[in-house]
């Protein structure tokens, strides 16, 4: 793999795990109100001041990194393509689902089920389902991910990533 073309896959891997972590804070934090990030700890409950005060600090940082990592990301994919890396859409979309997929993955082991700071759903009794939903969301979006990333652009066709 030429380094462009790697440059072009961690960017595009990146932007996908920012643009996860944006749709898991925006959607579920915050439209939803199903979890913030410290719900499940029993010392930050959503429903006081200080309880809301600790989660909306917590998803402010979180929102910090997964901002971070999809200006790298993009920073990443268009150096690449700014340096003559040609790619088709699809590549660039597939790696964004397999980077979502894998922040899905990660953050589901990691936050629901071995530290166990929040669940998918803190609102309800059993969020076991919610949380092994989002793991299988999370593995569908990497197989479609990389299913798409695979493909190759032709030399000769008209592709995004031409030089800017």
């Amino acid at each position: 793999m030429q380094a462009r073309e790697r440059q072009f896959t961690r960017g595009g891997f990146l932007l996908g795990i920012g643009l996860g972590g944006f749709v898991d804070g925006i959607v579920l934090h915050q439209l939803l109100q199903w979890h913030h990030l410290l719900t499940a700890t029993g010392d930050h409950p959503a429903g006081t001041v200080a309880g809301l005060e600790a989660n909306t600090l917590a998803d402010g940082l979180f929102h910090v990194a997964t901002w971070i990592a999809a200006v790298a990301g993009l920073f990443l994919v268009v150096s690449a393509a700014r340096a003559g890396h040609r790619f088709l859409m699809g590549q660039l979309v597939g790696l964004l689902l397999m980077g979502w997929g894998a922040f899905n993955l990660v953050e589901g082991i990691v936050d629901h089920h071995v530290l166990t700071i929040h669940h998918v759903r803190d609102d309800v009794g059993a969020p076991l389902g919610w949380d092994l939903a989002f793991l299988a969301l999370g593995a569908v979006l990497v197989a479609v991910g990389l299913a798409l990333s695979r493909r190759r652009a032709p030399a000769a066709a008209t592709i995004a990533g031409g030089p800017c």
